[in-house]
Formats: C-alpha cells, sequence, structure tokens
C-alpha cells in the first residue's frame, strides 16, 4: 500500500508533481517503503532535478560566537549552560573575507557566516552587510543565519547581496519546546517568510538524534514540505555532542538505515531543493555518506570546523567524491 502511495503521486517516469500538502502519515509511508524501492523512488526524482553525480560545497564561519541569549537546549554557544566555549565579539571583516577566500580556494562555492544573536541589532547588521558585500564579490554565494529578523532587515540583506539565509525549524512542533524555550516554533516560520517576502533563498533544515523520535523527524520535513514555497536548501544534522547542554541527557544517534531513509523522504517530498548533510558527518562512515548521496542528499559543508564543532577533513571529502566518481568544486581545487 505505502508503495502504492508514492506510485499514484508519480507519473510513468516515477515524477509526481511538487506538493505543498503532505501529510505526516503520508510521510510515515513514504518511510516505511522496503529500503530498495525507497532509494528507487528517491534517486528517480533526485535524477529528474539534480546532476546525481555532482556534490555542492559550502563552508560556514562563526563570525560571532558564544553568549546567545536563547536557550536552545543542543547549542553550545547559549548563555544558559556551561559549555567551557569562549564567547567572542564580531570578526572584523577583512578577517572574514580572508577566511571566505581560503574557503573558495579550498573548493567552496557557498560561504555562510554565522552570528549567536538572538537577533541582529541595526549597527551589527551593518557591518554584516558589509561582509555579505565583500563575499559576493569574491564570486561566491554568501549564505548568512544571524537569527530572528525583521522584514527591513531581510530587505537590507537582500541589498547587500545576500543569495541565501539559514534559520532551522530544528525538530518537529510537537518536540519543539522540549529543546527551545525562548523563542516559538512560529517566531522562526514568521522569519523565513520575511526572508521569502525580501527575495533571499531560503535555507532550513533541522537535527536530529536529540532524542527526538522518527515521528518528529518526518513532522519536521512535512512542515518544511508544507511551507508555501520549499527551501531550497535543507541541512540535515546530526547532534553533535556538546558538554554542559541539556540534549546530552536524551540523545540518541539514529542508526545508518534510519538516517538514509530520512535523507529519501526528504528528497521526495521537497524534489527541487538541495539536501545537505550538515553537522555531524564525523560520526558518519564513508559507506554511510555514500548512501545518502544516492538517497538524493547533494551537498556537505567543508572544512574542519563549523561553528564550534568538528567536520571531516576536505582532503578525506575530496578522497571519498573521487572514490565515488562524483564531481565538486574540491576536484578542481586539488587539480
Amino acid at each position: 500500500m505505502a508503495d502504492g502511495l508514492v506510485e499514484a503521486r508519480n507519473d510513468r517516469h516515477g515524477i509526481g508533481p511538487i506538493r505543498h500538502d503532505w501529510t505526516r502519515a503520508e510521510a510515515q509511508a513514504v518511510y516505511d517503503l522496503p529500503f530498495a524501492d525507497l532509494m528507487f523512488h528517491a534517486q528517480s526524482i533526485h535524477r529528474s532535478h539534480f546532476d546525481p553525480n555532482h556534490i555542492e560545497t559550502a563552508s560556514l564561519l562563526s563570525i560571532k560566537t558564544g553568549a546567545c541569549p536563547e536557550d536552545c537546549g543542543y547549542c553550545s554557544q547559549s548563555a544558559h549552560y556551561n559549555t567551557g566555549l569562549k564567547a567572542t565579539k564580531l570578526m572584523a571583516q577583512a578577517d572574514v573575507v580572508a577566511t571566505a577566500k581560503r574557503a573558495r580556494e579550498a573548493g567552496a562555492s557557498r560561504f555562510c557566516m554565522a552570528a549567536a544573536w538572538r537577533n541582529p541589532r541595526d549597527r551589527d547588521l551593518d557591518e554584516v552587510c558589509g561582509m555579505v558585500s565583500a563575499v559576493k564579490d569574491l564570486g561566491m554565494e554568501t549564505c548568512a543565519t544571524l537569527g530572528m529578523l525583521t522584514a527591513p532587515q531581510a530587505a537590507r540583506l537582500r541589498e547587500a547581496g545576500l543569495d541565501f539565509y539559514n534559520h532551522n525549524v530544528d525538530t518537529s512542533p510537537e518536540f519543539y519546546d522540549k529543546i527551545i524555550t525562548t523563542r516559538t516554533l512560529q517566531d522562526r516560520i514568521d522569519t523565513l517568510a520575511h526572508v521569502r517576502d525580501a527575495g533571499i533563498k531560503v535555507c532550513c533544515g533541522g537535527i536530529i538524534g536529540m532524542g527526538e523520535e522518527v515521528d518528529d523527524r518526518l513532522g519536521m520535513l512535512v512542515l518544511l514540505a508544507n511551507l508555501p514555497v520549499h527551501p531550497e536548501s535543507v541541512p540535515i544534522n546530526l547532534w553533535n555532542e556538546v558538554k554542559g547542554v541539556p540534549v546530552n541527557d536524551t540523545a540518541e544517534r539514529p542508526d545508518a538505515i534510519a538516517l538514509a531513509r530520512l535523507v529519501a523522504v526528504a528528497r521526495i517530498l521537497m524534489p527541487h531543493s538541495v539536501v545537505r548533510l550538515s553537522a555531524g558527518r564525523q560520526y558518519m562512515t564513508d559507506e554511510l555518506q555514500a548512501l545518502c548521496f544516492l538517497a538524493g542528499a547533494n551537498s556537505i559543508f567543508i572544512g574542519d570546523v563549523l561553528l564550534t564543532t568538528k567536520n571531516p577533513q576536505a582532503t578525506r571529502d575530496a578522497d571519498l567524491l573521487d572514490r565515488l566518481g562524483m564531481t565538486s568544486r574540491l576536484n578542481r581545487a586539488r587539480a
């Protein structure tokens, strides 16, 4: 019956229309397909919208670290927890641009600037806008994640040349208040609307392995798939172990098959979205990453560090993609 559900939504090529009316039950039925059938459907859809042998590469820099007033129970940068992280001020523009140049030379096509704020003050936004324009001048795609935005702030970032704004929903509506109390899910959705209205592309996903159920992971994907426009980028993060935060008490890393199934569901529900394997790749074997690429993931963050947590080295990523016969800017950077 589940296989029939997918087939009924697809044309004879296995490709169906873009939908914004998915139900949790439908997502569960897709997730529960026999594994070979699920991978076939996901790969068929993936091939209709993307080069199946190309991986997008992005780089992420923390331009302002720590002392965040939010109480996100997974985050090393929250001021509510003693994680041993040293807070820093906003980086100088010259240092950000120098880092972006190195990332470009290492093979990144997109550069994301992250600041640990609840929401940026206008004077801070002035500096960030300068950074965005300078990185844009390097010929890179620009992305920022700065917390909540007002509509005028989103418009200013767009005028500065911002291509993408990252603002994750993190998890399902049901599990959300178990990990965050200082910002509502609706606050996040409002920021996404401001970003979209300003003409900036949306990067929005979540975190798995915090103690949520499979139903919560699917609920997160259904929430994203039923937005008026699907996010252009959907990062799927495995929770990184962080000392001193509440999620340590509930965290349970999903097994490899469960992760591959989730990536496949993301691909099926959001056919045009780039699905990124984001935080937590240091916990993944090469074989698991290859399986996720087969399921429809087509983007990774490169660099040794993601904000405050570890990430596989670029040489390991380049070697893996070479072995898989997949192309990326990493290949050209090494040539």
